[in-house]
């Protein structure tokens, strides 16, 4: 059972701090992260769940979870498919969930929380309503993406979710921006949900109404989390259990699925891997299962993800092995801060001597209020006001460059007529699209001027700008660097200068001495 009760009884059950990776120049850190007092703290697990797998099992088990009255809104998606849109806006209303939806004004500006579930979990899963009721105590509108075909709604389309359908999710967030344009946009992802998560993200990149992003133990690399639940007794238990929660998903809708021909392997799952191979790469036209969980694992998305983003996983998770997590990934993106505790479980974090906090949720809901009061919400929303505006003309698709005298490289377009084109440019960068590189940041001069070279082609004097600018900022950055390049300009030239000096000394000596002679 990995029981470390005696660890926390010689600590006092003090827990241990959460550990923080991000990078350096990271504002979501500065500006958010740094105010968040539950993550620059301790996670202490409840004295008698002292164990990854009890903190995992018990809420499934013991659902002491609080009533969340959800109003439904049905979305239809291109292909035909049905999704369940469950509404929390406050725990307080009484009003039962009905199929007609007019619960939100389209004009309201209260931040939405968009929820995306794990693996075969739904908006009555215990912890999503931990995490719906705690947000919308707080003020949030809170709304939970039911997969297809769960949440009590039946497949209409030939169409299953899976680790890597972010399809969906681009449906939803998509709607929610039109319906609510004004309303903040964020998201929570739930293990599989944190991978779809994850994935949207780095797919999109900055076009995405989404402002801000929560993954709470995402499974990162699924092949490595293939190998890692099936290495001992206790894991295969947990693969067993969510194999069969697949296998009936799919039996469920059989009437509904033609392309699924072959029932009987269907009804001999067993595991995880048994349901993607029969069902997820047969309806989604993957070779193997190990190609899907390569190019589904949003561990490659990462890196592209340019929304601020924290995750948070446990060390301890014994569904998602500490091994997938990216920890290169996440330290070099500036936008991602990854936060990991040393216990925790699976969606658990279970604290208090009751059991009845989840430590996560607390912490999410920390995040998105410091987040939504920070000068980034406002900087998101400006950048999601942009999304849609016409993209300047690249470099690559202008036949002819030209070098700046700072060493910036422009493109020349191909104008109607040349003066007038050269004039165009000029006065757009009178305008302030001059771009600075300073310390690895990108900073905007708003009153920059830029002369052209009217020569199209770069001559050699334009072409040692760079390198010019590249000593001058290498020279310039204080005055203690520039004693040192002295130092090392002395220290590698005395060789060569000793030398010629002993030789010429040599050389006159021989001839003073050849003359006496």
């Amino acid at each position: 059972m990995e029981m470390y009760f005696i660890q926390e009884l010689f600590t006092g059950f003090r827990g241990k701090r959460v550990s923080l990776t991000f990078n350096s120049c990271c504002d979501l850190y500065q500006q958010v992260v740094s105010k968040c007092k539950i993550l620059h703290g301790r996670f202490s697990s409840t004295p008698w769940l002292c164990s990854p797998h009890l903190q995992t099992i018990f809420l499934q088990l013991f659902e002491r979870v609080p009533a969340c009255n959800y109003q439904r809104q049905i979305l239809k998606t291109s292909d035909g498919g049905t999704i369940a849109l469950d509404w929390l806006r406050n725990v307080n209303v009484k009003i039962p969930s009905v199929e007609g939806f007019d619960g939100v004004q389209s004009d309201d500006k209260t931040p939405i929380i968009l929820v995306i579930p794990g693996l075969t979990s739904d908006s009555n899963s215990a912890y999503i309503k931990h995490l719906a009721f705690k947000m919308a105590k707080s003020g949030w509108n809170v709304v939970v993406s039911n997969h297809r075909g769960l949440g009590g709604v039946t497949i209409t389309s030939d169409c299953l979710y899976n680790a890597g359908w972010t399809e969906d999710a681009r449906k939803v967030i998509g709607h929610l921006h039109t319906q609510y344009p004004q309303a903040p946009l964020f998201a929570v992802g739930t293990s599989i949900g944190a991978n779809v998560l994850v994935k949207y993200l780095g797919e999109e990149g900055v076009n995405t109404a989404i402002v801000g992003a929560v993954a709470i133990c995402s499974p990162w690399d699924l092949l490595i989390g293939d190998r890692f639940i099936k290495r001992r007794f206790a894991q295969r238990c947990y693969d067993k259990a969510l194999g069969i929660g697949l296998k009936v998903y799919a039996q469920l809708h059989r009437s509904i699925l033609p392309r699924l021909t072959d029932w009987d392997s269907i009804s001999k799952i067993c595991c995880i891997r048994d349901y993607d191979q029969h069902v997820t790469c047969v309806l989604n036209d993957f070779e193997t299962v190990d190609t899907y969980y390569r190019k589904v694992s949003c561990s490659s998305y990462v890196g592209n993800v340019r929304v601020p983003l924290l995750c948070i996983s446990a060390l301890d998770d014994p569904v998602c092995s500490r091994e997938t997590i990216p920890w290169d990934e996440c330290r070099a993106n500036k936008n991602v801060v990854l936060a990991t505790t040393q216990h925790g479980g699976h969606l658990g974090h279970l604290e208090g001597l009751t059991g009845k906090s989840l430590w996560w949720v607390r912490a999410v809901d920390e995040f998105f209020c410091a987040f939504n009061s920070s000068s980034l919400i406002r900087r998101e929303k400006i950048q999601n006001n942009t999304v849609n505006s016409s993209p300047l003309k690249s470099i690559d698709e202008a036949p002819y460059v030209n070098i700046r005298e700072d060493g910036l490289v422009t493109a020349f377009g191909e104008e109607p007529s040349g003066e007038l084109g050269n004039e165009q440019l000029v006065e757009d960068d009178k305008v302030g699209d001059s771009v600075r590189v300073n310390n690895g940041t990108v900073q905007q001069e708003p009153n920059a001027t830029t002369q052209f070279d009217p020569v199209r082609c770069p001559n050699i004097n334009a072409m040692m700008v760079p390198i010019k600018n590249c000593l001058n900022q290498l020279s310039g950055r204080s005055k203690i660097s520039m004693w040192v390049l002295a130092c090392v300009a002395i220290t590698t030239t005395w060789p060569i200068l000793g030398s010629l000096l002993f030789k010429r000394k040599l050389r006159n000596n021989f001839s003073s001495s050849s003359t006496k002679r």
